[in-house]
């Protein structure tokens, strides 16, 4: 159904410049932004500029920053040692969080070559969970299926090659800095992305009724 009403740019304009954003929220999403990513450094000069407190110590920042590039450089045991000496609870707490991170730790095994530590690795520490959760067990043999494929062989199935891509680091990575955040009460999300989902939920049921000029994605990280 057409959009029963047009709104010109001008008037849209006109419109947008007349909602009134305090400089002290729009400090408050950087802020979010910049102790979410990790940005310690950032964070602290900031802090200094605008009179700003983090809701998260500086320190809580730091770890979590080591923590994400232990992950993205694959040393999981490193990654591990410094979630426990940060808050040992998040991993008793969070077994789902705990396999993900042995499987990366598997993962890093066979991507390294060691094939007889990662079997070891996975009939000792990892088969025992997934006979626990199926969840796990799906898992546990999509990682172990990277054994069946080689250069010489059949093309490895996407669903698996991608374990052993960036972006599995990337996801663990993430699943654990997210945890670290709940633990200290932080929000998981960044408010900026929590924004930008809302902004495209209300074009479009705007878009339902009235026709105007829709803010291009591109602009907003010029």
């Amino acid at each position: 159904m057409a959009p029963e009403h047009t709104i010109r740019k001008a008037e849209w304009d006109r419109r947008l410049h007349e909602v009134q954003i305090s400089k002290q929220d729009l400090n408050r999403l950087i802020m979010d932004y910049l102790v979410i990513e990790g940005y310690k450094s950032a964070a602290e000069e900031f802090s200094q500029e605008s009179g700003l407190m983090p809701c998260a110590e500086f320190e809580s920042i730091e770890s979590r920053m080591w923590i994400r590039e232990a992950l993205q450089r694959g040393d999981v045991e490193d990654a591990i040692t410094r979630v426990n000496d940060l808050d040992p609870e998040i991993l008793d707490t969070n077994p789902k969080l705990f396999f993900h991170l042995q499987q990366q730790k598997l993962i890093e095994f066979i991507r390294q070559g060691r094939i007889g530590d990662a079997l070891q690795f996975a009939q000792e520490e990892l088969a025992p969970r997934g006979e626990e959760n199926p969840e796990f067990l799906a898992e546990l043999e999509r990682t172990m299926a990277l054994l069946v494929f080689d250069s010489t062989g059949p093309p490895t199935p996407s669903a698996i090659a991608e374990l052993l891509s960036p972006a599995q680091r990337l996801k663990t990575a993430g699943e654990v800095n997210a945890a670290i955040l709940e633990s200290v009460s932080q929000g998981k999300e960044v408010k900026l992305v929590g924004l930008l989902k809302l902004l495209c939920w209300g074009e479009s049921l705007l878009s339902e009724k009235v026709e105007f000029p829709k803010v291009k994605r591109e602009d907003l990280f010029v």
